[in-house]
C-alpha cells in the first residue's frame, strides 16, 4: 500500500475524534466561559462553583450523545479491521 492510504486514514481518524469530542467539549467550554463571567462579576472565587455546573452538563452531553459517539467510533474501527486483509497483501 502505498503512503497515501495511510495519511487519509491518519485524517479520517483525527476527523472522528473532532466529530466524537465536540459534543462534549463544545457545550463544557461554554459553560466555563459564562460560569466564568458570573464569577467575575459577582466576585466570587468558589471552585466548585465552577466544577460541579460542568460535570453535571458534561455528564448530561454523554447520556445524549454518549451511543452516537460510540456508533461512530464503532463504524470507524470496523472499517479499518476489515481493510486488515487488503494491507497485507
Amino acid at each position: 500500500m502505498d503512503q497515501d492510504y495511510f495519511i487519509g486514514v491518519a485524517q479520517q481518524a483525527l476527523w472522528i475524534l473532532a466529530l466524537g469530542s465536540a459534543p462534549i467539549l463544545i457545550p463544557a467550554l461554554i459553560a466555563g466561559v459564562v460560569l466564568g463571567m458570573v464569577q467575575a462579576a459577582t466576585s466570587i472565587n468558589e471552585a466548585t462553583l465552577s466544577f460541579v455546573p460542568k460535570l453535571i452538563l458534561v455528564g448530561l452531553c454523554l447520556a445524549l450523545f454518549g451511543s452516537t459517539i460510540m456508533m461512530l467510533l464503532t463504524d470507524f474501527t470496523r472499517e479499518i479491521f476489515t481493510q486488515i486483509p487488503t494491507l497485507v497483501r
